[in-house]
């Protein structure tokens, strides 16, 4: 069913996914642990669901993939309605949680670009069940897989880390705008 350099890309992200679920696992039971009732706490939480989900999700839409005969469609359309369920249910707890406006809007935000990603990669997913022949919407879901693994790094690092990771708040690091916070008062 793939066309020419989807197998291979099927492949490096399969087996890049699978590895980084590994790392996440290690970072997971390394991880400072926090009050289970903190809002602090269902963050930590979100991060590594939304990581582990980024990266289940790219390993099973590109194992499936690889199958010889199979339509990709299929498992994107499963793989990438499962990922709005869960950025569904992280909405649900980020809101519930009562976090501060900032971690709120951040949190959100990137959840929210989850969410993009999944429904790219259904309705790609459909596209192509729709249209087996059609290259474009294969393209759009490898974009998207490629996408879940970057969202998923990011979302692992800030597990880590503890601390904002994002594009602008790195560019103002950098400049000396602002200045690093503490690991301890980080995200709060």
């Amino acid at each position: 069913m793939s066309t020419a350099g989807f197998p291979d890309l099927f492949a490096a992200v399969a087996a890049t996914s699978g590895a980084l679920t590994g790392l996440l696992f290690v970072a997971l039971s390394l991880a400072p642990r926090h009050e289970l009732t903190s809002s602090r706490h269902v963050i930590q939480q979100v991060r590594a669901a939304a990581a582990l989900s980024a990266f289940t999700n790219a390993l099973a839409v590109s194992l499936f993939g690889l199958v010889p005969g199979t339509n990709v469609g299929y498992p994107a359309c499963v793989a990438g309605l499962i990922g709005l369920f869960f950025a569904a249910a992280g909405i649900r707890s980020i809101l519930a949680s009562q976090p501060t406006r900032r971690q709120r809007v951040r949190q959100l935000g990137l959840v929210g670009l989850l969410m993009l990603i999944f429904g790219t990669e259904v309705v790609g997913g459909i596209a192509i069940l729709a249209n087996p022949g059609g290259t474009e919407a294969e393209e759009a879901i490898g974009y998207a897989v490629v996408s879940t693994l970057l969202v998923g790094i990011a979302r692992a690092w800030e597990l880590i880390g503890q601390r904002d990771t994002g594009i602008l708040a790195s560019l103002a690091v950098l400049t000396g705008w602002k200045r690093p916070p503490p690991l301890d008062d980080a995200d709060q």
